[in-house]
C-alpha cells in the first residue's frame, strides 16, 4: 500500500477521543455485574447498549474485555453468540484431577468436587482447567460430571518411558494422573529406545476420540541411571533448569570483589568478629552472626547477604529470580534461585573477604525479649566459617581439641550460647510448636547410586541459629508493618475445624488431649508434644499426626501471624540467596533506610503468590525424588526381614516404617492373614473377624519386604513372625 493510500485509509479509521475525553477501560466486573442482573443472556450489541457504549473504538475494547472472560472461564457465549455467566447455566469452574484407575474429579476448590468417568476423562489431562454440568447424582449422592468446555491445557511437556508395540511409539507418563498414553507423532521419536526416559512435547492435546500425541524433544536415558529420579522430578514439575544466555551474561559483569563506591554510607563492620554456621556441605552462606553481653541483656547482629545490591529490580538476573521463586535442594544437586557466580560467590558470605550485607541490630533482655531493633546497610568481613556438628562440639560436648582449635572465637561462641538460652525460654513462655521430627538424608555412593539412609537431627547449633534467624524475621515484619505501607509476609494459620476434630479423635485414642478448645494455640499443641514424649514408641507418630492437621504456610501482602511460631508479626528476612520473598523484604527495608518511606513494588500480591506456588512445587518435586530413590534402595531387599512400626492404619492395610533403614511401605490388608479384617476408624485399628488379631497404630511389627514399585515408589510389605531384622530369607516356593 503506497504512503498516500495508508493515509487515505487512516481518515477513514473511526475516531478516538482525545486523551481528556477518552473513557476508561471497561472494567470485568460492570460485565459481570450487568449479566448477573440479566433476565437472559445477551449479544454484543445488547451489551454495547446496555453499557452505553459507542460502535467504534469502544466496542472494540468491549470484544476484547468479553474475549479475556470467556478465556478465564467467566462468561461463557453460547452458539448464537450470546454471553452470560456460568453459574446461570448451572456450570462449574475447576481444575482436572486424574487417578490412576482412569477415573477423575473436578477440583472446584470448593470442597464439593464433581466425579469424572473413564469417558469424560478421554477429552482431559490432569491439570486441565474447565467448565462442566452435572449430569446426574449416584446411588451414594455422589455428583458425577460432564465436561462442556476446556478452558486451558495445563500440560505442555510431559516425561514418562518410551514404548513401542507393533510399530507405534507411544510414551508412558511417569506422573499416574495422567491417565493416557501419548503417542509419539510419526517419525518425532529421535532414536528413542523403548523403556528410556524421555521428554514430550505435546502437539495435539486429547479429544473424546482422539489420544494426545507429540513429540520426543529429550531423550534422558535409562530408569536406573544414576540421578534419574531428579531428572524426571525435574521435568514432571517443570522447574527452570539451566540459565538463558542473557542471565549468565549479566552475572559475568558483576565484580567478584566488592568495590569501593558500594561502601558509601555503609556501616563497616569489618572488624566485627562475625562468624556463619551453616551444615558441613553448604555451599551458599547467607547470613552470619555475632553477640557480645550488653549490661544484663546483649547485644545481636544478623547480617544477611546484601543480595539486592547485585539483582536490581526488573533485570533479567531479576526475572528469572522471580520465576524461580526459590532454590530446590534435591539429594544429589541444587537448583539455585541465583546463578552460581552469585549465589556461591560475591553474595555469599565466605570468610575473610568482604561482602555487603544487611544487618539487623538487637538489644536483648536477659529474659529474651527484643528491647530495640534497627537495621543497617553495611560491609563485613566473616571471621571464620563454622559448622553445627563444630560447633555443637565445641558448646554442648566439651570436645576439646575443638575448643582449642577455635579458642579465638571461643568465649563469642559461649556468648551466643547463653543468648540461645534465654531466647529459647522466651520462646517457651511464649508458646511455639517445637516439632522434633528427623529429616532423611540420602547418601550416595561414589558411582552415584544410594548408600544409605540417615537421619538428619537437630543440634543445640542448629537450634542457636535458628533463634537468631527467627528475632530477626520478626523484627524485620515488624519493621515494616510500622514503616511500609506494602511488604510480604509470612503467614500460618490456625488449623481448620474438621482437622480439629480429627486430630482430637485421634489423641483420645491414646489417652491424650488438646487444650484450646475451637480456637487452640501454639502452646497448646506444645503441650501435647511433650506429653506424648512419655510414649516413646508413638511420639514420633503423634508429632507427624498433629503436623498434618495444620495448614500450610504461604505467602501474602496482608498480615495474618504465624500460629505454629506464635509470632503476631512475621516475614522471612534471612536468606535472599535462596528466597525470593527475602529478596522483596531487602528491597523495602534499604528503600525506607535511604528514603524514610518504602518503594512501590508493582504486582506485589501476585509475586506472594507465585513465591508460594515454587514453594510447594520445589517440596513435591524433592519428595518425588525422595520417594524414588527410597524405592530404588528397597530393590536389593526384597525378602529381607525388618523389624518396624505401623505408621498409619486405613481400611486397606498398614503403612509401616523400617526403624533401622529409614523407610515406609505398605502391608495390604490382603497380605495381614486368612481373615477378614475389618477397620475401626475410632481406634484406628483392623482385626480379623474370625482370628481376633489386631494391629493398631504404633505397634511394633516384624515385617518380610515383598515388592517394590519404582515407578509408584511404592514398597510392599507382608507381616513376618518376630525375628531379628535385617537378614534375608529365601523365597518361599509354591507348592
Amino acid at each position: 500500500m503506497s504512503t498516500k493510500a495508508r493515509k487515505k485509509s487512516k481518515k477513514k479509521q473511526p475516531f478516538k477521543p482525545s486523551t481528556a475525553t477518552r473513557m476508561p477501560s471497561i472494567r470485568s466486573t460492570q460485565i459481570i455485574d450487568l449479566l448477573a442482573n440479566a433476565k437472559q443472556p445477551l449479544t454484543l450489541t445488547a451489551l454495547t447498549k446496555a453499557l452505553g457504549l459507542n460502535k467504534g473504538q469502544e466496542n472494540y475494547k468491549l470484544t476484547r474485555a468479553l474475549d479475556r472472560l470467556c478465556k478465564k472461564g467467566k462468561l461463557i457465549c453460547d452458539r448464537r453468540g450470546r454471553y452470560s455467566l456460568p453459574q446461570k447455566l448451572d456450570m462449574i469452574q475447576g481444575s482436572i484431577v486424574g487417578h490412576p484407575d482412569g477415573f477423575g474429579f473436578l477440583a472446584t476448590g470448593e470442597g464439593d468436587d464433581l466425579f469424572l468417568s473413564p469417558r469424560q476423562m478421554r477429552k482431559v489431562l490432569h491439570g486441565d482447567r474447565v467448565l462442566a454440568t452435572v449430569s446426574r447424582v449416584d446411588h451414594r449422592g455422589r455428583r458425577e460430571g460432564r465436561i462442556v468446555e476446556v478452558l486451558e491445557h495445563h500440560n505442555r511437556e510431559v516425561v514418562g518411558r518410551f514404548i513401542e508395540h507393533d510399530g507405534i511409539g507411544f510414551v508412558a507418563p511417569d506422573d499416574r494422573r495422567l491417565i493416557q498414553d501419548i503417542v509419539v507423532s510419526g517419525q518425532k521419536r529421535r532414536k528413542a529406545k523403548p523403556g528410556e526416559i524421555v521428554v514430550i512435547r505435546i502437539i495435539r492435546q486429547p479429544t473424546d476420540r482422539l489420544p494426545p500425541s507429540g513429540h520426543i524433544v529429550e531423550i534422558l536415558g535409562q530408569e536406573m541411571a544414576p540421578g534419574m529420579e531428579t531428572e524426571i522430578a525435574i521435568r514432571k514439575h517443570g522447574l527452570p533448569v539451566g540459565w538463558p544466555a542473557d542471565v549468565i551474561a549479566s552475572a559475568d559483569k558483576i565484580s567478584q570483589r566488592v568495590e569501593n563506591k558500594s561502601l558509601a554510607g555503609r556501616l563497616d563492620l569489618r572488624k566485627t568478629p562475625l562468624i556463619t554456621i551453616d551444615g558441613a556441605d553448604a555451599r551458599d552462606f547467607d547470613d552470619a552472626v555475632f553477640a557480645q553481653k550488653e549490661g544484663k541483656g546483649w547485644r545481636l547482629l544478623v547480617a544477611i547477604a546484601d543480595v539486592g545490591h547485585y539483582v536490581q529490580t526488573g533485570s533479567v538476573l531479576d526475572r528469572e529470580a522471580q520465576e524461580r521463586g526459590n532454590s530446590v535442594y534435591f539429594p544429589d544437586r541444587v537448583l539455585p534461585m541465583l546463578p552460581e557466580r552469585l549465589s556461591n560467590g560475591i553474595c555469599s558470605i565466605n570468610p575473610d573477604v568482604d561482602r555487603l550485607c544487611l544487618v539487623c541490630e538487637l538489644l536483648i533482655t536477659p529474659g529474651g525479649g527484643v528491647k530495640h531493633y534497627q537495621f543497617h546497610e553495611a560491609v563485613m568481613r566473616s571471621a571464620a566459617r563454622l559448622t553445627y556438628d563444630e560447633v555443637a562440639a565445641i558448646l554442648v560436648d566439651g570436645d576439646r581439641v575443638t575448643r582449642k582449635k577455635r579458642k579465638k572465637i571461643l568465649p563469642q561462641l559461649e556468648t551466643l550460647y547463653s543468648l540461645y538460652q534465654a531466647l529459647a525460654r522466651a520462646r517457651g513462655r511464649r508458646g511455639t510448636i517445637d516439632f522434633e521430627i528427623p529429616e532423611p538424608v540420602i547418601v550416595h555412593d561414589h558411582a552415584g547410586k544410594i548408600e544409605r539412609i540417615d537421619l538428619r537431627e537437630r543440634n543445640d547449633a542448629h537450634k542457636l541459629i535458628e533463634a537468631c534467624m527467627l528475632v530477626a524475621n520478626e523484627s524485620a515484619a515488624h519493621f515494616l508493618a510500622e514503616k511500609s505501607d506494602q511488604g510480604i509476609f509470612r503467614n500460618h494459620d490456625g488449623p481448620e475445624p474438621d482437622r480439629l476434630e480429627d486430630l482430637r479423635k485421634f489423641l483420645g485414642v491414646f489417652g491424650l488431649s488438646l487444650g484450646g478448645g475451637a480456637t487452640p494455640h501454639a502452646a497448646d499443641y506444645e503441650k501435647t508434644i511433650r506429653s506424648a514424649h512419655s510414649r516413646p514408641e508413638l511420639a514420633l507418630v503423634i508429632q507427624t499426626m498433629m503436623l498434618r492437621s495444620l495448614s500450610q504456610a504461604v505467602y501474602a501482602t496482608e498480615e495474618r501471624g504465624h500460629f505454629a511460631l506464635g509470632y503476631d508479626h512475621y516475614t522471612h528476612f534471612t536468606s535472599p540467596i535462596r528466597r525470593y520473598p527475602d529478596l522483596v523484604v531487602h528491597r523495602l527495608i534499604k528503600s525506607i533506610l535511604k528514603k524514610g518511606k518504602s518503594r512501590k513494588i508493582k504486582h506485589l500480591p501476585q509475586i506472594a503468590e507465585h513465591c508460594s506456588m515454587t514453594e510447594r512445587r520445589a517440596d513435591d518435586a524433592t519428595r518425588d525424588a525422595v520417594k524414588w530413590l527410597k524405592a530404588e534402595y528397597m530393590l536389593d531387599r526384597i525378602g529381607e526381614v525388618h523389624h518396624g512400626v505401623v505408621t498409619a492404619v486405613t481400611n486397606f492395610g498398614l503403612f509401616v516404617e523400617l526403624g533401622e533403614l529409614h523407610v515406609e511401605g505398605l502391608a495390604h490388608v490382603t497380605a495381614l492373614g486368612e481373615d477378614y479384617f475389618h477397620f475401626d476408624p475410632v481406634q484406628y485399628q483392623l482385626t480379623g473377624e474370625h482370628t481376633g488379631k489386631t494391629f493398631r497404630l504404633g505397634q511394633n511389627i516384624v515385617v518380610r519386604v515383598v515388592r517394590v514399585d519404582l515407578d509408584e515408589g511404592r514398597i510392599d510389605f507382608e507381616p513376618e513372625s518376630p525375628v531379628s531384622g535385617g537378614r534375608k530369607r529365601k523365597a518361599r516356593r509354591k507348592r
